[in-house]
């Protein structure tokens, strides 16, 4: 059996989906999820705003032993989307301990500019 690393409860306080994009590539976030475990990790994503409610109960499954990067602009509820251009923030709750970093390929302008920082641990 193999173990589970990281946390159960996961907080992406800076999200933002670049409305626009030059040249070949397509601005854009990802949740990056590495499961350690035996077991299957289901994830629930909420996604918070400044001024609307919540999108919740957005559920992704990464298989045990693999990892997932998932597409913020694809997260929905109830055929709801992460408007473009919108800042945001994401909780993860896991039902097996992961480890996420968050990315942003920001491809506004002709020199693209790439972040990554590991997402802040709760539990």
């Amino acid at each position: 059996m193999h173990q589970a690393h990281g946390n159960k409860i996961w907080f992406i306080p800076d999200g933002y989906i670049p409305p626009t994009s030059s040249g070949s590539l397509e601005s854009h976030e990802s949740i990056c999820v590495l499961n350690t475990s035996s077991e299957e990790a289901i994830l629930t994503v909420t996604i918070f705003f400044e001024d609307r409610e919540p999108l919740e109960d957005i559920q992704v499954i990464v298989p045990a032993r693999r990892t997932r990067h998932i597409r913020t602009n694809g997260l929905q509820h109830e055929g709801e989307f992460i408007p473009v251009g919108v800042p945001y923030a994401a909780q993860v709750v896991s039902t097996v301990s992961v480890i996420i970093q968050y990315s942003r390929l920001d491809a506004t302008q002709a020199e693209n500019a790439l972040m990554s920082v590991m997402a802040y641990p709760l539990k």
